[in-house]
This record gives C-alpha cells, structure tokens and sequence, in this order.
C-alpha cells in the first residue's frame, strides 16, 4: 500500500518556494546572522538531500551537530566491543553503523572477517532469540543510540530477566542528546544561536528536554520534523522568535512530537537504567551525566561488570588529519576535511562522521560532493 499520499504534501514544491521566499523575506529584516544547529543528523541528511541549504539567505548558517550516535562513539568503546567478540565463545551483536565504524583493532565487521563471531541485528529484539538458540555462547548486545532506541534495550534486558536468561548481556552506550549540545553552546569559540530539535529522540523523550538549553543558553527552539516543509517552517518559525527577540521552545512537529513525550517508555528505560558520572566522546571530549548505564539491580546483565578483566580501557588516538571532532562541535564542515572524498570515503571511511548514514560526512559525499 502507498503512502506517497501521506508524505507529498509535506514535499510539495510550491509550498516550499513559498517558504523559501518567505524565510528570505523576513531574514532580510535580521540584525545578525542566525546560525542554527540541527542537532538530529536526519535533518542533517534532509537538508542536503533536498537542497534546502540552496533555498536559504547568505544570513542564515546551518551547523551540523552531534545527533549522530555512531559518530560520537569515541574508539575506546569501540574497542571494548572488539575486546568483547573476543572472549571464548561469545556472540556479538549490533544495528547497522556499529558494525562499520573502526576502533584501534578494526571494525566488527573486521573482526567477522578474522573468525569472530558479530552479527548485524533488524531489531534488538533479536537477540533474545540468538541467546536462546545459544544456549552455551555469551551473547553480547552492543546497545547503542540517543533517548530513541534506550526504550527498545530496556525492552529486551526486561524480557531476558522474565525469561530468566543467563548468556544475555549488555554493552551499554545509550546516550542522551540535552548534555551534549549544552557542552557545545557553553564553548566560548561557540557562535550558534537557534537550534533545530530532533523529532525522534522528542517523541520519546518530549519536548520538555529541552527547556533548561532555552532557560540557561537564552537562544529559540523549534522540535522540528524530517520532512523539507517541517524544516523551512521550523526555520520560518526561529526567524520570527528572533526578530521579536524572543527566546522560547516551541513544537513544529506537532503530529508526532508532544510536550511531556512518551511516559511508558520513559518509565521503562528509568526501571533499567540511571545516569553515569562521566561519559567521553567522540570530538567532545568527557561529559558529565550524559549517558546511561544499567542500574546495580541488573548487574548481571552488565557486560562491563561481567567481562572486567577483558577490557583494556585504553585511550585511543584518532587520526589526527581527520575533522570529525570539529565538524561534530560545528566548528568546520565535511568540505574543510583534507580527507574528505579522497582518503575517506563511505567504503574506506576514516572517521565516523563518514560511517554513519547519519553522519555529516556522509551526508555531503552522497548529496554535495564537488
């Protein structure tokens, strides 16, 4: 069944002619440049897909934030997963991008190659049925992502324990989106000053994350959809709160996105998981309270606990030409990369920014390489 019906209207042409002119019109009316972050790599990925950039005034700037789980892993934890598949008899697992992305031995993938058993997973849920059908492995689930995917990993560690299973474990790195463009917006080098929300990560979470950034940093922001009108309405809507000097959260992306987010899932993951101390990443360095880890009730389940003695936690240097860590902070773009589409490359990638599908570095080598 097609839903083309469903998305046209949201990518119809004239409608965003009309919002292009319109932006154009009221941002000539600005007394500075409005540099907006979209903080979600989808938007980043829309922005570049739908040539949204070339619709925009020379007075608004888009800066690509760190919305990209994968690309802020830093190679540390991605090492401790290498480290992980090689423990006697375990079975990694992991979504997409993780496979990919390479730490100082390599990537999961790489480790396949060499005899390891790693495994790409459709759902995390898959992996309560690769721990049944292995009875006698360690099943090791690399659980990765924002405020969106936490609820479907607190899913699975709950059903493992209803289903008292006892080669389930979990390698946790979710992360969460507020703590990391708050250490961005307090840099003093930092020049942002509106923000585009993610939608996903709010449908879970709400909007209501995000009002400590507008009360503390005194800057607009609109929770925006994916779609090409959602983002030049979102836009429209910062250049106006600008123009009346006004600094307040705001939802675009009302037909999914509510104030308060979804309770039952917030519920699920507070059950499983609290705060770390400290948590680094990628291009950001260390962040305190921005990640989560499973609670001392589910310490069996915790890889890092159970498999101490396999972990190095080394530091790990990345390659010092790649900019991913400054295109992470906004400070530079894909194209200011002297790696950029030569060196790196989606098949060779360097850094992670490249790895991704969300990553920034991607987005530019498919939609705007020149």
């Amino acid at each position: 069944m097609s839903v083309d019906h469903l998305i046209s209207p949201f990518r119809d042409k004239q409608t965003l002619l009309a919002l292009s002119n319109a932006i154009k019109k009221l941002a000539s009316k600005l007394e500075k440049k409005l540099v907006i972050m979209e903080v979600c790599g989808g938007h980043t990925h829309s922005l570049m897909k739908y040539g949204l950039l070339d619709l925009m005034p020379n007075n608004l700037e888009f800066v690509h934030g760190p919305g990209c789980p994968v690309c802020v892993m830093p190679r540390a934890r991605l090492d401790e997963a290498y480290e992980l598949a090689t423990i006697k008899d375990s079975i990694i697992l992991s979504l997409g991008d993780m496979m990919r992305v390479p730490g100082s031995y390599g990537s999961l993938i790489q480790a396949r190659e060499k005899g390891l058993d790693a495994r790409f997973l459709y759902s995390p849920m898959q992996a309560l049925e690769i721990a049944k059908e292995n009875p006698t492995k360690k099943v090791i689930y690399i659980a990765i992502g924002f405020e969106t995917t936490t609820p479907m990993t607190a899913s699975v560690l709950k059903n493992a324990q209803k289903e008292k299973l006892k080669n389930l474990f979990f390698h946790i790195n979710h992360i969460l989106v507020p703590q990391s463009v708050s250490a961005i917006l307090q840099d003093p080098a930092c020049q942002i000053n509106a923000l585009l929300a993610p939608s996903h990560v709010s449908v879970i979470s709400g909007a209501q994350i995000y009002s400590p950034l507008v009360d503390r940093f005194k800057l607009p922001i609109i929770v925006s959809g994916f779609e090409p009108v959602d983002i030049l309405e979102s836009v429209l809507m910062l250049i106006k709160q600008a123009l009346n000097k006004e600094t307040k959260l705001e939802i675009q992306y009302k037909r999914a996105v509510s104030y308060g987010g979804n309770t039952k899932a917030q519920e699920l993951v507070n059950a499983c998981m609290e705060v770390r101390e400290n948590f680094e990443w990628r291009g950001l360095g260390n962040i305190k309270h921005s990640a989560l880890k499973l609670k001392e009730a589910f310490a069996s389940y915790d890889a890092e606990k159970v498999f101490k003695e396999y972990l190095s936690h080394k530091a790990s240097k990345e390659n010092k030409a790649c900019k991913c860590g400054e295109i992470l902070k906004g400070i530079a773009k894909p194209l200011d990369c002297s790696l950029f589409a030569t060196t790196c490359t989606p098949q060779n990638p360097i850094g992670s920014c490249m790895v991704s599908s969300e990553g920034a570095c991607a987005a530019y080598y498919r939609y705007k390489r020149v």
